[in-house]
């Protein structure tokens, strides 16, 4: 027989904290506390498996489950002399989901469960106070109204004010026995109304409604919403814990709250959080009461008028404070644990580690590895390597007011302000005049990039968190909002427009590219400051991880920022960004109009000192550290224009008829060109492109040597490739210019010819493919489009979709598939160390700065990870999060 059910109760429990998966965090940790002796109601779990087989079977329980929670209900009869169900000592319970992950606020709760009509009155005769049993019966059958049987909650509340209102008090606590009676018998007639049934009156049948309810509140809306922001699986499911009742509203030396034992915002050590005298839990949740303050000092900071709990109730706050110092240093985190303080009895509902800013995380890491509470590998793993965005950008001021006109992806972090501005000419030009401007588009190509360089913030009507402007703009670590569907961007009036509000081009609007929120107006901002701890973790990070980390930077201000935050190395410079700038499109679209090869060579002369000029800075910036330049990859197209105004505009500027270059634009757009000429193919077909290329690297590279006397050792790497023979044809080219360089400047050249694994025909045959390939560097970008199939500026419309129903866990463009991509580049490591030993193997998709792709990285065996500037130090915490975890593996 399935065990369904695990019992916990003072000083012992069937469960501990290892059993997250089958308990949820809540249960396990209910179990563990009951292990240490702490004060816990005590009461039993329903695992996990349950909501397994909930979903499985039409939403029925197990038919062996009531037999089990009935044996687990004796056992609490036994420990705490209360009957469920019996008239005259009844036992009371709640019932509460419990994830492994917390979920806070998202599924559902019902207290005071086993009150009915005549319970209720045992309970008044018993505690000699009818107002308190009244009080608890109208909370059960309003909770379990909602949550259980679906009465609308504001349909309750109603009742309640014109209760406060009959009785001439603004709050609960004003009402009397009398006034409660009146509120019950209004509430079970709502039901009967609504519904045309009963409100339940016996027990057992309230408890089962309320299991199930719990368990299907797994599945509503708001759990959805929330396990698919914080990648929380689908199919972990929740638990379902029962507890005897404990009483935060028996009267003034009485309570209920929330506490952590270090400040979640600073992490300054000391127990802080806020608590409701004579309130139950929903009172804290609702925020009709202004909470108080714990300590003393938190009150004095505050400037409350209101006791603290430290003055109220000072057996009971020293109570507290030892309990969560015993929870602190057991789990060896920061805890966030719930409590209720019942005629002056501290009990501890649940703890779990408490959710905290970075800037805290830093410090409480800090502070705890020097306590000597943690070791420092293991302070490294306390921080969430994503928070650290946190502080490297600036962001919204907590408490600030938000008018929030659209919601979209949050495809860049950071914040700022700015006059909207649709036109990145436009946005060039009103920059250029020290006014911040937001650029708007549908969505942004290459030839937006000067646009996008001069705005504070991108925003785009479509395109996903992998989309141009979402890559572009982490790499120039500005915030970006992508896909934000709700808007209707119309260049032609210069307008955009979201649910009737219409903003016109000037209009100022606020980006959270944090939360993927726009914002109307100016909103206040937080500078980032990078603190004490922050260096001290990084340089802990350091000391144990194993993978290098570099940077994708095709501009010198953005190999600078990388640098700055402790880049490596370039692992990818895109070198067609740098022709989209004003002084070289011109020579570029001369070189694709071109009719001759002479003609071509002759543009790409002039283009040649400007690419040359580009990769000295880039070499000096990075100091004798590797940088990698992939050769052109996109395919010719993109770099004409495509509307005819702007063809008119541009065949003027280059002094050629306007109908050759619309002919020659025509002539090479492409049906797929995501799969068209491009890459080495586009080299194959123009050799004199790789050739200038090369040459303005490896000149580059002799003159930054003797500019910085250190030798500059650059990998060139070519794109896009699938056949050993494409590889072998550029490579020839590439090599052949090497020669020419040396011999014209009499300096030898150390350098590497390399590739981008972006194509699963490349990975499948990298064994073949290193026999001329130096090294790899997995495009996973292309690799999850080619692999999938799906063009990733199109995933925005389905994939979420996948995500909500479970098809995918999460965005294959956000983190890696492991089961497909994953092993296509496992396969491809494997191969290609078989036939070239020292391959080094790196990653320059955007999964590079992933933590949960950086991982597999470090799984796999790669030597580096290179992600965009911003995303330096996650990669940093998370290469050496991994390093701890996989040694750690190897050895257990």
């Amino acid at each position: 027989m399935t065990k369904w059910v695990y019992s916990f109760e003072h000083g012992k429990a069937e469960g501990d904290a290892m059993m997250t998966a089958l308990l949820g965090g809540k249960g396990a940790h209910l179990a563990e506390m009951s292990s240490l002796d702490l004060a816990v109601p005590p009461g039993f779990t329903i695992t996990t498996g349950v909501c397994d087989f909930f979903y499985a079977n039409g939403k029925q329980l197990p038919p062996d489950l009531d037999g089990q929670v009935e044996a687990a209900l004796e056992r609490l009869k036994a420990v705490t002399g209360r009957t469920f169900g019996d008239a005259q000592k009844p036992l009371l319970v709640s019932v509460r989901s419990g994830s492994r992950a917390s979920m806070p606020g998202m599924m559902d709760t019902v207290l005071n469960l086993g009150l009915n009509d005549v319970t209720v009155e045992s309970m008044a005769a018993e505690t000699g106070d009818k107002r308190f049993a009244y009080d608890c019966y109208r909370r059960f059958i309003q909770m379990y109204g909602d949550v259980v049987m679906g009465v609308d909650h504001e349909l309750f509340e109603e009742i309640i004010d014109n209760a406060k209102a009959d009785a001439g008090h603004d709050q609960d606590t004003g009402l009397d026995a009398d006034d409660w009676l009146s509120v019950i018998a209004r509430y079970k007639a709502l039901i009967r109304e609504e519904l045309d049934e009963d409100f339940p009156q016996d027990p057992r049948l309230q408890l089962a409604g309320a299991i199930k309810a719990v368990f299907a509140s797994w599945m509503n809306q708001r759990a959805i919403v929330f396990r698919s922001i914080n990648n929380i699986p689908k199919d972990w499911g929740t638990a379902v814990n029962v507890q005897a009742m404990v009483f935060g509203n028996r009267g003034e030396q009485s309570a209920t709250g929330v506490c952590f034992s270090r400040n979640p915002s600073t992490g300054k050590r000391g127990l802080y959080g806020e608590f409701l005298v004579n309130a139950q839990g929903e009172d804290v949740v609702a925020g009709i009461r202004t909470p108080q303050d714990l300590t003393e000092e938190a009150r004095l900071a505050t400037g409350s008028d209101r006791a603290s709990l430290e003055k109220l109730m000072p057996d009971a706050f020293e109570e507290l404070e030892r309990n969560v110092a015993v929870l602190e240093r057991h789990y060896r985190d920061m805890q966030d644990v719930e409590f209720t303080i019942e005629d002056g009895k501290v009990w501890l509902l649940q703890t779990r580690s408490g959710k905290r800013t970075a800037k805290a995380a830093l410090r409480i890491a800090v502070d705890m590895a020097e306590e000597g509470v943690i070791s420092r590998s293991e302070a490294v793993c306390a921080v969430e390597p994503a928070t650290l965005d946190q502080l490297l950008h600036p962001t919204i001021s907590e408490g600030a007011e938000r008018d929030v006109i659209a919601q979209g992806l949050p495809a860049s972090p950071g914040a700022a302000t700015g006059e909207i501005v649709f036109n990145p000419d436009e946005a060039e030009k009103i920059a250029a005049q020290d006014r911040p401007v937001i650029l708007v588009r549908v969505e942004t190509s290459p030839e937006d990039i000067h646009g996008m360089n001069a705005a504070q913030g991108i925003l785009t009507q479509r395109g996903g968190m992998t989309s141009h402007a979402a890559v572009v703009a982490r790499g120039m670590g500005k915030p970006c909002v992508s896909g934000a569907g709700m808007l209707k961007v119309d260049y032609k009036n210069n307008t955009m427009t979201s649910n009737g509000r219409v903003f016109h081009k000037g209009d100022v609007v606020t980006l959270d590219g944090g939360k993927g929120q726009v914002l109307s107006g100016n909103v206040e901002m937080e500078q980032p400051e990078l603190s004490g701890a922050f260096g001290t973790i990084m340089e802990w990070a350091d000391e144990v991880r194993r993978m290098r980390v570099r940077t994708n930077a095709d501009t010198p201000k953005e190999a600078r920022a990388a640098h700055s935050f402790g880049a490596e190395g370039i692992g990818l410079c895109r070198t067609e960004h740098m022709f989209f700038e004003e002084d070289r499109i011109t020579p570029m679209r001369e070189m694709i109009i071109a009719d001759t090869e002479a003609e071509r060579r002759e543009a790409l002369a002039k283009l040649l000192p400007m690419q040359r000029a580009d990769f000295v800075e880039l070499f000096e910036i990075m100091a004798g550290m590797p940088v990698t330049i992939r050769l052109i990859d996109p395919p010719l197209h993109e770099f004409l224009p495509h509307e005819d105004s702007d063809v008119e505009a541009v065949a003027k500027g280059m002094g050629i008829d306007p109908d050759k270059l619309k002919m020659r634009a025509t002539a090479l757009r492409e049906f797929n060109p995501m799969l068209g000429h491009r890459g080495c193919r586009l080299l194959i077909s123009h050799p004199e492109i790789a050739e200038m290329q090369a040459r303005a690297i490896f000149e580059a590279a002799i003159e930054a040597g003797k500019r910085t006397g250190n030798q500059v050792i650059p990998e060139v790497m070519v794109p896009l490739v699938s056949l050993k023979r494409e590889l072998d044809h550029v490579k020839a080219t590439i090599d052949r210019i090497a020669v020419d360089v040396e011999n014209e400047t009499g300096v030898k050249l150390n350098y590497q010819v390399g590739t981008m694994i972006e194509l699963p025909r490349a990975a499948i045959r990298a064994g073949e493919i290193a026999e001329v390939s130096e090294f790899f560097s997995f495009g996973t970008n292309d690799l999850t489009q080619t692999t999938f199939g799906i063009s990733r500026d199109d995933a925005t419309q389905f994939v979420p979709t996948y995500e909500a129903q479970g098809v995918v866990d999460r965005d294959p463009f956000i983190s890696l598939d492991l089961e497909g991509v994953g092993d296509l580049m496992r396969i491809a490591a494997e191969r290609g160390r078989e036939t070239r030993e020292e391959l080094k193997l790196g990653i320059c998709g955007e999964h590079g700065g992933d933590p949960i792709s950086i991982h597999f990285c470090e799984s796999i065996e790669l030597d580096y990870v290179s992600c965009s500037p911003f995303r330096v130090p996650i990669a940093r915490l998370a290469a050496a999060q991994a390093a701890v975890r996989h040694r750690a593996g190897k050895t257990s």
